[in-house]
């Protein structure tokens, strides 16, 4: 199908490639105002604050103007130290350097920031697929699949921890399998620098050098003239990547082995105890089922990615159980081994480790680009068995119907992804609204309470305008209240619920229709027939 392009058209590929990244940089800068802020934000804001200051404190004194931060916790003692600043010091240090006193600003430039990590994961998958595939056209299948996933789409704008974690994952996979290709001291470094930022934004990073090890092993196996540069530059990675987690993950300076098991174990048993709303139940997330995962997977993927993984993980699985030394003697097959253990092993160690989860499946995000780099070796095999069978057959008219429903189904995705701008996040690939909204959560991150708060600030024009801040939900909608303009927010009174004139229903703890004592209904934010968000006001207090 691919060909079927005019041939200068298809030889146009650094044109198409700049096109593409580049007209999803312009996209980010277009659409970041769009989104609105979860519930963690001034957190780990505050995380990568107080790491900041620990440094400053040791290496510069005089660099970092520490008085406006004398309210913050000691790193020693901050309850949130286990969790990595590679990503959220460096944003603390752009802030301090550019909005000092711009908190909004501040905010919207850590926005754009994510998307400009999602571009360069998106960057690292077209070179994956490119380079496993043996065609630009088939890496940047598998990048476009990567933006026109909804869900994943709107979180690289805000989404500052999975979406970050994600897209450095997917450049870790890049880098390794540069290394694998061509072990040189250069590109061991690289890789462990890699290695150790995903490690330091989340302790799931752990997972890349384990991937290294098992698959330099294998490489040794495959390529014997090569083991001897691929060992030496295995330790030379090793070594530099201890270093490097350390170096950026200042909590560990102190008792770098005692710190970083400690968070590795607080990894393993979280100490989120929240409910979260599952199959029609809310549950404690410390008991929720196995297919918790893989049905959240399952639910917010575009069908036809779905599909078209299934075919490509079972040609790799049936491939292994036939003939899996001829496909561990290749270097494509060892590709798609790589691609295999990186999407299904997590998910067997998070279900084998009983680990805490919650919010979908945004903990395994980073499980995503391995998933398509799958669905695109699916379709590849599947346009090559359409190509291979006579021109009449049945083979072929059946090939061109699945042809023209994947196709349907991708062109459907991007009108979704369009049509429920800028509340993706809800996106359910084959569940009708109403049912979704009845089985499982919708708005977890709280997004929509800025466009709530928008709404209730251009229907009323009273000079202050009381809004409840319910425990449940006062956080976000203090969060959200940051990104409206001065003048509009300084109109916003937060009061308790029985001094509210307007009440923000956004359904987390909530999932079922709201009771008349919350006032009456005034305005929706719905998406597919499903509500995310509801206004209330009440007449009288």
């Amino acid at each position: 199908m691919l060909r079927l392009l005019p041939e200068n058209f298809r030889a146009s590929r650094r044109l198409i490639t700049t096109l593409f990244f580049g007209g999803l940089l312009l996209l980010g800068l277009l659409l970041t105002s769009s989104y609105g802020m979860g519930w963690d934000e001034p957190t780990d804001r505050e995380g990568g604050y107080i790491s900041l200051r620990y440094v400053a404190q040791r290496l510069a004194p005089g660099l970092l103007r520490t008085e406006h931060l004398a309210h913050l916790p000691e790193l020693r003692t901050y309850r949130e130290a286990d969790h990595g600043v590679a990503f959220t010091m460096p944003l603390a240090a752009l802030e301090e350097i550019f909005y000092p006193h711009d908190l909004p600003g501040a905010y919207w430039m850590r926005h754009l920031l994510v998307f400009a990590t999602f571009v360069a994961g998106a960057w690292a998958l077209f070179r994956l697929g490119a380079e496993r595939f043996g065609s630009w056209r088939w890496g940047l299948a598998g990048a476009a699949a990567l933006v026109l996933s909804p869900r994943i789409f709107a979180e690289a704008f805000y989404n500052h921890k999975d979406l970050v974690f994600m897209n450095l994952f997917v450049l870790g996979g890049f880098t390794l399998t540069q290394l694998l290709r061509r072990p040189t001291t250069g590109r061991a470094v690289l890789h462990a620098l890699v290695m150790a930022l995903a490690t330091d934004v989340r302790i799931m990073g752990l997972l890349l050098p384990v991937l290294t090890v098992a698959f330099v092993a294998l490489e040794t196996w495959a390529r014997p003239l090569r083991r001897a540069a691929l060992l030496r530059t295995l330790g030379l990675c090793g070594a530099a990547t201890m270093a490097l987690v350390v170096l950026f993950w200042p909590y560990l300076w102190e008792a770098p082995i005692a710190r970083l098991w400690e968070c590795f174990g607080n990894f393993r048993y979280f100490r989120q105890t929240m409910r979260v709303f599952y199959l029609g139940q809310l549950r404690s997330c410390r008991e929720l089922p196995w297919h918790y995962l893989p049905v959240w997977l399952l639910i917010t993927t575009p069908v036809a990615y779905s599909v078209l993984f299934v075919a490509g993980a079972t040609g790799v699985l049936r491939e292994l159980v036939r003939q899996p030394l001829a496909l561990l003697r290749r270097t494509a097959g060892r590709r798609d081994l790589l691609f295999g253990a990186w999407c299904v092993g997590p998910l067997v160690l998070i279900v084998a480790m009983n680990s805490v989860v919650y919010d979908g499946w945004r903990h395994v995000y980073f499980i995503y680009p391995a998933f398509l780099l799958l669905a695109v070796r699916g379709l590849r095999a599947g346009v090559q068995a359409w190509r291979a069978a006579p021109a009449a057959s049945a083979h072929r008219r059946l090939g061109t119907a699945a042809g023209a429903l994947l196709a349907l189904g991708v062109a459907h995705t991007a009108y979704r992804q369009v049509l429920d701008h800028p509340h993706q996040y809800v996106y359910f690939s084959f569940l009708p609204g109403p049912v979704a909204a009845r089985l499982f959560e919708r708005d977890y991150w709280g997004i929509s309470a800025r466009q709530g708060l928008s709404w209730v600030l251009t229907h009323d024009a009273s000079a202050t305008v009381a809004v409840s801040d319910t425990l449940t939900q006062r956080d976000v909608l203090h969060n959200n209240a940051l990104l409206l303009p001065t003048a509009a927010s300084a109109r916003l009174r937060f009061v308790p619920h029985a001094q509210a004139r307007y009440f923000l229903g956004i359904y987390r703890w909530h999932p079922w229709p709201y009771e008349a004592r919350f006032g009456k209904p005034v305005h929706h934010i719905q998406v597919d027939g499903m509500p995310i968000l509801t206004v209330f006001r009440q007449e009288a207090n």
